[in-house]
Parts: structure tokens; C-alpha cells; sequence
């Protein structure tokens, strides 16, 4: 006898456009959406950064912190407990994402709501975009790992958040701490440079990533949801296979992509990406915390 195959790791990419920073109207919004995945029978929705208030809308939401931090939100908001809310209801996980609170101060923030309402891992945007509005919000200072229980079973689940693609150290910190699947809200132009450093972080550390982005014309769509596994070891010269499971369009969408979850891992045990063969040792210099050098030096980074 045969045992049936465990069921894939279904994620849902909510691709939306926002309604300003109309927080009502864009949980009223994504309440549907995430309606929608779960009809698909989704096991993770995954919304666009900062969906609270569209992330666009600084001037509308104000361009100070003291501004912003009248519309920051935290965990105990009706936005969240709604969604908190939902999940239960629809068994559905849902990552979350809103102008969020530290302290006193506005930060770019994420709540992974597991499908029984519960939030399983909380996470701040660690690399601000310093050059530009989010000057104006404070950034995290680690990154973090949950356990997810889904219909497909526990899987280790980790976050960024948008520019922190662009730092191989994000992923590389995920994967070390046992991320299985990286999510990343997401709202940029989404290049192809932009697709081609998530697929390199995808094949780097042989963890599937999903990200999700601001339909056009707030931005260019394009979420995507690459596999870990990057060539197909079964096959004598291990040919490349391509990871993109699904990649959507530029316009509104909820996009549902399947993860094998069984393949995932055993490609993870018998590759040689990830941790395996690191030389830890000769990579002191990545964690110097002085200031950037010529011609990186930048007087508004924050270090």
C-alpha cells in the first residue's frame, strides 16, 4: 500500500491596488481578497508592503513622523484583529502588513496570522529606504523564523520586506534560522534586476520565496512565487529548471501557486547550496558595523 502524497504548500499572491490610505477601505478590500484565496483553497495569503495605508500615500498620511505615527497601528487595531479574525474563519494564514508602531515611532511591519488566529511572527523592515520617505520611519533591527501549521503540514516560514531583497545578508539570516519559505511583501517597480536577485536568493539558499506586489499603476505587479529547487538532481548533468511556479501580470490579481513541499526538501538535503558548505570564518568583514566606504559612504544611511 501506498501512502498518498502530502498536499503542496498552496500561496496565494494578493496583488491589489490600494484605496489611498483609506484604512477601512483597504481592509474592507483585502478581506475579499483573501476571501477569494481561500475559495482557491490558498494556505497562505500574502498581501503588498504596508497595506494599511498603501504605502504611497505619505503625503496623504503625512510627511513627518509625528504624522505618520498618528496612522501607525499596532497589534491589538481592529485592522489586525480582523484579519486575526479571518484567518480562524476561512483556515487561512495570512500575512499581514500596515504602518506599524514601535514605541512611539512609525515602522514598516508584517503580522504572519497562522490559520487559527494566531500571530505567529511579527517583523519590522530592516532595510529602510533611507534616501527617500521611509527617512522618516524606524527600521528592525533582526529578522525571524515561525513555525506555520498548514493543511500540508509544519513548515518554517520566514519575512522581508521589499528592499531588504537586495541584501543577500536578509535571506541568508532566514535560512539559517530554518526558513523553508520566504515571504516578501513588496511594493517597487519589480524589475527584472529586482526578479533576478529574488531568484538568485530563492537559489542560493534553496528556500522557495513568494512575493507580492502594488498592482499598475501604483506599481508593476509582477508577484511571483519561485521554487527552492533550481535543477532537477534526478537528471544526469543536474539541468537547470526554472523555479517560477507562478508570476502574475501587471494588473489586480490573486494569483494561487502550488509549492511541493516534499520536493522542496529533499533537494534542500542532498544539494549543496545553503549552510553546508559556508566558511563562516572569512566573513567577519560582513559584520563590521562602521560606516560604508568610498564610494558606498552615503550621509543618510543608517547603520
Amino acid at each position: 500500500m501506498t501512502l498518498d502524497r502530502p498536499l503542496p504548500l498552496r500561496i496565494a499572491l494578493l496583488q491589489l491596488l490600494a484605496d489611498g490610505n483609506n484604512r477601512q477601505s483597504n481592509l474592507e478590500k483585502g478581506v475579499q481578497a483573501c476571501r477569494q484565496a481561500a475559495a482557491a483553497g490558498a494556505d497562505v495569503a500574502l498581501f503588498p508592503e504596508m497595506w494599511s495605508i498603501g504605502y504611497y500615500e505619505w503625503g496623504e498620511a503625512g510627511a513627518s513622523r509625528d504624522d505618520l505615527a498618528r496612522q501607525a497601528i499596532d497589534a491589538s487595531d481592529e485592522f489586525v484583529q480582523r484579519h486575526q479574525e479571518l484567518a480562524k474563519e476561512l483556515d487561512l494564514a495570512i500575512c499581514l502588513t500596515y504602518l506599524g508602531r514601535s514605541g512611539v515611532d512609525p515602522c514598516n511591519s508584517l503580522a504572519l496570522i497562522d490559520r487559527h488566529g494566531v500571530i505567529r511572527l511579527e517583523y519590522t523592515k530592516v532595510h529602510t529606504c533611507d534616501f527617500a520617505d521611509e527617512a522618516q520611519i524606524v527600521p528592525g533591527d533582526s529578522f525571524g523564523v515561525a513555525d506555520l501549521d498548514t493543511r500540508a503540514g509544519q513548515v518554517k516560514i520566514g519575512a522581508m520586506i521589499c528592499f531588504d531583497l537586495l541584501f543577500p545578508e536578509a535571506a541568508r539570516a532566514l535560512m539559517l534560522d530554518g526558513a523553508e519559505v520566504i515571504l516578501v511583501p513588496n511594493a517597487s517597480r519589480n524589475d527584472d534586476n529586482h526578479l533576478v536577485c529574488l531568484r538568485a536568493r530563492a537559489h542560493e539558499n534553496m528556500c522557495a520565496i513568494a512575493l507580492a506586489n502594488y498592482a499598475a499603476p501604483q506599481q508593476t505587479g509582477r508577484s511571483v512565487l519561485f521554487d527552492g529547487v533550481s535543477y532537477d538532481i534526478d537528471q544526469d548533468g543536474a539541468p537547470t529548471v526554472d523555479p517560477t511556479i507562478v508570476m502574475a501580470g501587471a494588473g489586480e490579481d490573486v494569483l494561487v501557486g502550488d509549492l511541493d513541499l516534499v520536493r522542496l526538501r529533499a533537494f534542500r538535503e542532498a544539494e549543496t547550496q545553503g549552510d553546508a558548505y559556508r566558511k563562516p570564518r572569512t566573513y567577519l568583514r560582513l559584520v563590521d558595523t562602521g560606516p560604508a566606504h568610498p564610494p558606498f559612504a552615503r550621509d543618510d544611511a543608517r547603520r
